[in-house]
């Protein structure tokens, strides 16, 4: 549904919460091998992350990245809107240069359903939510 961008941004910052909650930074190679992403790539979504102050990015022997409780209340859309901007756009499912409630696809009228659902969730969970949820172990960031 998101690009991969966007899928490791996500993963990598409800990580990096879950793991700096006693206040540690987390280094990039550990935050790659904890979503099973390429470290190369983490290094950039990260760069990213920090640089709209998603994150917070520690220089030096003991540094890494970290989040503050502030951040963890980001909303998820704040990462979408920084990887995916195209996604929140409102387009028709088909293609349709025009489609909407007077000219609809076939499809529109339940994609817009699902798709006011996945905006509501976007813009209603944080980081935290989420990150709740790793540590109650309901969900995971990845398969082992």
């Amino acid at each position: 549904m998101f690009s991969n961008a966007c899928e490791y941004a996500i993963k990598a910052t409800i990580y990096i919460a879950n793991k700096t909650e006693s206040g540690d930074c987390v280094g990039v190679k550990v935050i790659a091998q904890g979503i099973n992403a390429p470290e190369a790539y983490i290094a950039k979504i990260l760069q990213q992350l920090s640089k709209n102050g998603l994150i917070h990015s520690t220089k030096g022997p003991n540094g890494g990245f970290s989040i503050d409780k502030k951040q963890t209340e980001s909303k998820i859309v704040a990462i979408v809107k920084l990887f995916d901007p195209e996604f929140l756009k409102s387009r028709c499912v088909l293609g349709l240069e025009k489609c909407d409630a007077n000219s609809p696809c076939p499809m529109h009228y339940d994609y817009v359903a699902i798709r006011e659902k996945i905006m509501d969730m976007l813009n209603k969970n944080t980081i935290a939510t989420f990150n709740d949820l790793v540590n109650e172990n309901i969900s995971v960031l990845k398969h082992v």
